[in-house]
């Protein structure tokens, strides 16, 4: 039932769902900092590091096996609403016409909550550990690649993500989604390609670069110590600054007439490589 104190808005043209909608451009995200979480498991990632809601805005109506979330999911679905309501945080609830106008998937679930803006500053990415190992990104366009790429370093332990020149920035909806919520849980940064190589060489990090033009495999070099992995642009890859600053250049092996892998797949690759060489020894 909906507590009384809860407000609840079945116009698609209300102010406030106007408001959300805006959040689609990066220039408005960047401006209010602010951005959007859809999902259940998206919210329950972030909500597990630490991130307060500032809104949830849910449709109840889609927590139902008549609406579109599966009705195993009614449970946990509840779960959280309840938990982000002992913490105070604002609740609102939509008609599902409305909630369908701001939903940025297909097959939502009725939880959508507006957040703190995500990501850190560059000087801020903690880098302390001995065996850091890092992801860096330059000049990654899509931000399903991007998602991907963060999916992956949080389940192969890496330590932090950093996108040099980026197209877009961490709290795009779509890189969130692609992410399952994994860019709350990880520090990201960002910066220039410069601001970039300026703070690899303050913290004394190798790095190795993914690129064809080399004989060197992926696997012939040394991923222990404090180590970022780069990789670039599916179009251009990364640039000759990166080229120059890497302490090792690895390819990927191709057997196949294709000349390259999607990105966050060579991003794969490489990390689990990686944490291959520091688990197993």
């Amino acid at each position: 039932m909906t507590a009384q104190s809860e407000l609840t808005i079945t116009s698609a043209a209300n102010p406030r769902l106007k408001g959300l909608l805006a959040l689609r451009r990066r220039r408005t995200r960047e401006e209010t900092g602010h951005t959007v979480v859809e999902g259940y498991e998206e919210l329950a990632l972030a909500l597990a590091a630490g991130v307060r809601p500032r809104t949830l805005y849910v449709c109840e109506e889609l927590f139902s096996p008549a609406g579109r979330a599966g009705s195993q999911d009614i449970g946990h679905q509840s779960d959280l609403l309840a938990r982000v309501r002992t913490e105070g945080v604002e609740v609102v609830h939509l008609s599902r016409s409305a909630y369908e106008k701001v939903a940025y998937r297909e097959g939502a679930d009725g939880l959508l909550a507006l957040v703190e803006q995500v990501g850190m500053p560059l000087g801020s990415v903690p880098v302390d550990r001995p065996d850091f190992l890092g992801l860096l990104a330059q000049g990654v366009e899509k931000p399903g690649n991007l998602g991907a790429m963060l999916r992956t370093a949080d389940a192969a332990g890496v330590d932090a993500v950093v996108a040099a020149d980026p197209v877009t920035d961490w709290g795009n909806p779509n890189v969130v989604r692609a992410s399952k919520g994994t860019v709350f849980a990880l520090p990201v940064a960002a910066g220039s390609t410069d601001e970039v190589l300026a703070w690899v060489e303050a913290n004394d990090v190798a790095l190795v670069v993914t690129t064809p033009e080399t004989d060197r495999l992926h696997t012939e070099v040394d991923y222990t110590g404090r180590v970022a992995v780069v990789v670039g642009s599916e179009k251009h890859g990364v640039d000759d600054r990166m080229l120059e600053s890497a302490a090792h250049r690895v390819r990927i092996p191709m057997c196949g007439k294709a000349n390259s892998l999607n990105v966050s797949v060579s991003a794969a690759i490489v990390l689990y490589e990686a944490l291959r060489q520091r688990t197993t020894g």
